[in-house]
């Protein structure tokens, strides 16, 4: 009877269970996607890091519109005469103990480039300047009014900050910002249109140099073959063989050193994919891409496939004409 009663209620239980089936392959089955893109951060202070300091194009791009601008001759005239000398032209000429005419413009087009604002500061006394200087424009921010007009431009360095009041008579900060459909105080750099190049820039001279570490040679595999073609590998060989793949047939220096493979392994070299073949031309459009963000001729930074301008020559009076002439007549 006893027994009878456990048998039942283990039956009872079974019963209750529900029935599962799996597959039998279902724990070898691989699951796969694409990877999410990553981009770098748009913050002002990346964007310099990543696109005019860490990419020789976005840098080249700058350095060639700040300084064809800052180089260029400087008039003032009025409706009847133009002026040889004068006290505006005094100033600009030597604008602050540190910096001469062309440096002072040279920043001021560079951070306009990169960051879309320009701040200058008049130092002086009874509304005459004396001195200018160029602010770095990652440090500086637009204190909006009640009716959203600028009353003060707040400039913050570790930790401290000071504020320009312009809501009352001659003001001190002079703000320059290009052209931003979405923004009402700042402006819109060329390097942000040209940010995603910029990361798909350097992530091709990333993935040049990783193939260039592997001694400039696509990959392989060593294949072991055991007693009967199978067999396995174990833990300590494994790792010994890593060890010595990594210290005498990796990086530039191990380049057409020959190996020397124990008895069952293999090596099978595997050639270049059609992807990898096509990363050259990847790189050079995303350099077309920055130069176009910029407005400099392809041509004048050396880069190929490009056969818009007959000759150098045309290229370089586009690019005064189209770039730093408009540039120049912004900051005026």
């Amino acid at each position: 009877m006893i027994l009878d009663f456990f048998r039942q209620g283990h039956e009872a239980e079974a019963q209750a269970v529900p029935e599962q089936k799996a597959s039998a392959a279902g724990r070898v089955v691989a699951w796969g996607g694409a990877g999410r893109v990553a981009w770098s951060p748009r913050d002002v202070v990346s964007l310099a890091r990543t696109g005019f300091a860490g990419n020789p194009v976005g840098f080249r791009c700058v350095k060639m519109i700040a300084e064809a601008a800052a180089a260029l001759p400087l008039v003032m005239q009025d409706a009847e005469q133009r002026f040889a000398m004068h006290p505006v032209l005094s100033l600009i000429k030597m604008p602050n103990p540190a910096q001469g005419r062309a440096e002072l413009f040279e920043a001021l087009y560079g951070q306009l480039l990169l960051t879309g604002n320009g701040y200058v500061e008049a130092v002086g006394a009874g509304g005459v300047p004396v001195e200018l200087h160029v602010l770095r424009s990652d440090r500086m921010s637009v204190v909006p009014g009640a009716d959203g007009w600028p009353v003060g431009y707040e400039y913050a360095v570790a930790g401290r900050k000071h504020r320009f009041d312009v809501s009352e008579g001659a003001p001190c900060i002079c703000h320059i910002k290009s052209f931003h459909p979405q923004d009402d105080h700042y402006g819109l750099s060329p390097l942000q249109a040209a940010a995603q190049a910029a990361d798909v820039h350097n992530a091709a001279s990333r993935w040049s140099k990783a193939l260039l570490d592997n001694a400039a040679r696509p990959s392989g595999a060593i294949v072991y073959k055991g007693a009967e073609g199978h067999g396995a590998l174990g833990s300590d060989q494994y790792d010994r063989l890593v060890a010595e793949m990594e210290v005498h047939h990796q990086g530039a220096r191990n380049a057409g050193r020959p190996m020397l493979l124990e008895g069952g392994l293999d090596w099978k070299p595997m050639g270049f994919s059609p992807s990898d073949m096509e990363f050259q031309k990847t790189k050079e459009s995303a350099a077309r891409e920055i130069a176009l963000a910029f407005g400099v001729p392809p041509m004048l930074l050396g880069i190929p496939g490009d056969a818009t301008f007959a000759n150098y020559q045309e290229a370089n009076r586009a690019f005064y004409r189209l770039t730093v002439l408009p540039l120049r007549c912004c900051a005026r």
